[in-house]
Protein backbone atom coordinates (compact mmCIF):
# COMPACT_ATOMS: atom_id res chain seq x y z
CA UNK A 1 0.00 0.00 0.00
CA UNK A 2 3.03 2.31 0.33
CA UNK A 3 3.75 2.49 -3.44
CA UNK A 4 0.47 4.25 -4.42
CA UNK A 5 1.03 6.87 -1.72
CA UNK A 6 4.49 7.62 -3.10
CA UNK A 7 3.12 7.75 -6.64
CA UNK A 8 0.31 10.07 -5.60
CA UNK A 9 2.77 12.39 -3.85
CA UNK A 10 5.05 12.34 -6.88
CA UNK A 11 2.26 13.30 -9.27
CA UNK A 12 1.13 15.99 -6.85
CA UNK A 13 4.54 17.64 -6.72
CA UNK A 14 5.08 17.33 -10.48
CA UNK A 15 1.75 19.13 -10.98
CA UNK A 16 2.68 21.87 -8.50
CA UNK A 17 6.13 22.29 -10.07
CA UNK A 18 4.59 22.48 -13.55
CA UNK A 19 2.13 25.19 -12.52
CA UNK A 20 4.90 27.15 -10.81
CA UNK A 21 7.03 26.71 -13.92
CA UNK A 22 4.23 28.03 -16.14
CA UNK A 23 3.73 31.03 -13.85
CA UNK A 24 7.44 31.90 -13.81
CA UNK A 25 7.79 31.29 -17.56
CA UNK A 26 4.74 33.41 -18.40
CA UNK A 27 5.94 36.34 -16.30
CA UNK A 28 9.57 36.17 -17.42
CA UNK A 29 8.63 35.67 -21.07
CA UNK A 30 6.30 38.65 -21.31
CA UNK A 31 8.16 41.02 -19.01
CA UNK A 32 11.80 40.72 -20.04
CA UNK A 33 12.85 37.57 -21.98
CA UNK A 34 10.91 38.13 -25.21
CA UNK A 35 8.06 40.61 -24.66
CA UNK A 36 5.77 41.59 -27.53
CA UNK A 37 6.71 45.23 -26.91
CA UNK A 38 9.94 46.66 -25.52
CA UNK A 39 9.69 47.14 -21.77
CA UNK A 40 7.15 44.38 -21.19
CA UNK A 41 3.66 43.43 -22.21
CA UNK A 42 0.26 43.20 -20.58
CA UNK A 43 0.22 39.61 -21.82
CA UNK A 44 2.09 38.79 -18.61
CA UNK A 45 -1.33 38.75 -16.97
CA UNK A 46 -1.85 35.32 -18.55
CA UNK A 47 0.09 33.93 -15.57
CA UNK A 48 -2.49 35.28 -13.10
CA UNK A 49 -5.16 32.58 -13.66
CA UNK A 50 -2.54 29.92 -12.90
CA UNK A 51 -2.28 31.23 -9.33
CA UNK A 52 -5.87 30.12 -8.63
CA UNK A 53 -5.32 26.35 -9.00
CA UNK A 54 -2.01 26.49 -7.16
CA UNK A 55 -3.79 26.69 -3.80
CA UNK A 56 -6.02 23.73 -4.66
CA UNK A 57 -3.08 21.65 -5.83
CA UNK A 58 -1.18 22.40 -2.63
CA UNK A 59 -4.26 21.42 -0.59
CA UNK A 60 -4.55 18.21 -2.66
CA UNK A 61 -8.13 18.86 -3.78
CA UNK A 62 -9.28 16.31 -6.34
CA UNK A 63 -11.61 18.78 -8.07
CA UNK A 64 -8.68 21.11 -8.80
CA UNK A 65 -6.71 18.34 -10.53
CA UNK A 66 -9.70 17.58 -12.70
CA UNK A 67 -10.41 21.09 -13.94
CA UNK A 68 -6.74 22.07 -14.29
CA UNK A 69 -6.29 19.14 -16.67
CA UNK A 70 -8.85 20.87 -18.93
CA UNK A 71 -7.71 24.49 -18.52
CA UNK A 72 -4.09 23.61 -19.30
CA UNK A 73 -5.04 23.06 -22.95
CA UNK A 74 -5.57 26.82 -23.36
CA UNK A 75 -1.92 27.39 -22.46
CA UNK A 76 -0.89 24.45 -24.64
CA UNK A 77 -2.72 26.00 -27.60
CA UNK A 78 -1.02 29.34 -27.03
CA UNK A 79 2.33 27.56 -26.92
CA UNK A 80 1.70 25.71 -30.18
CA UNK A 81 0.54 28.86 -31.98
CA UNK A 82 3.49 30.89 -30.76
CA UNK A 83 6.00 28.08 -31.41
CA UNK A 84 5.04 28.12 -35.09
CA UNK A 85 4.30 31.83 -35.47
CA UNK A 86 6.95 33.66 -33.42
CA UNK A 87 10.62 34.18 -34.08
CA UNK A 88 13.43 33.11 -31.73
CA UNK A 89 13.73 33.35 -28.76
CA UNK A 90 9.95 33.53 -28.31
CA UNK A 91 9.33 30.28 -30.19
CA UNK A 92 11.80 28.44 -27.92
CA UNK A 93 9.97 29.75 -24.86
CA UNK A 94 6.73 28.54 -26.42
CA UNK A 95 8.23 25.06 -26.75
CA UNK A 96 9.09 25.14 -23.05
CA UNK A 97 5.49 26.16 -22.36
CA UNK A 98 4.26 23.19 -24.40
CA UNK A 99 6.49 20.81 -22.42
CA UNK A 100 5.30 22.23 -19.08
CA UNK A 101 1.66 21.91 -20.19
CA UNK A 102 2.16 18.29 -21.18
CA UNK A 103 3.85 17.59 -17.84
CA UNK A 104 1.00 19.25 -15.96
CA UNK A 105 -1.69 17.36 -17.87
CA UNK A 106 0.08 14.03 -17.40
CA UNK A 107 0.61 14.64 -13.69
CA UNK A 108 -3.03 15.65 -13.16
CA UNK A 109 -4.37 12.68 -15.13
CA UNK A 110 -2.14 10.22 -13.28
CA UNK A 111 -2.97 11.79 -9.92
CA UNK A 112 -6.72 11.45 -10.49
CA UNK A 113 -6.33 7.90 -11.79
CA UNK A 114 -4.21 6.81 -8.82
CA UNK A 115 -6.52 8.41 -6.28
CA UNK A 116 -9.60 6.80 -7.82
CA UNK A 117 -7.82 3.45 -7.87
CA UNK A 118 -7.18 3.75 -4.13
CA UNK A 119 -10.84 4.42 -3.27
CA UNK A 120 -12.84 1.55 -1.80
CA UNK A 121 -15.39 -0.01 -4.18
Amino acid sequence: MQAPTNSINTTRWVAVASVLGLIVLGLAWELFLAPLQPGGSWLALKALPLCIPLAGLLKNRMYTYRWVSLVVWLYFTEGVVRAYGDRPPSNYLAMVEIALCLMLFSACAMHVRLRFKGLPA
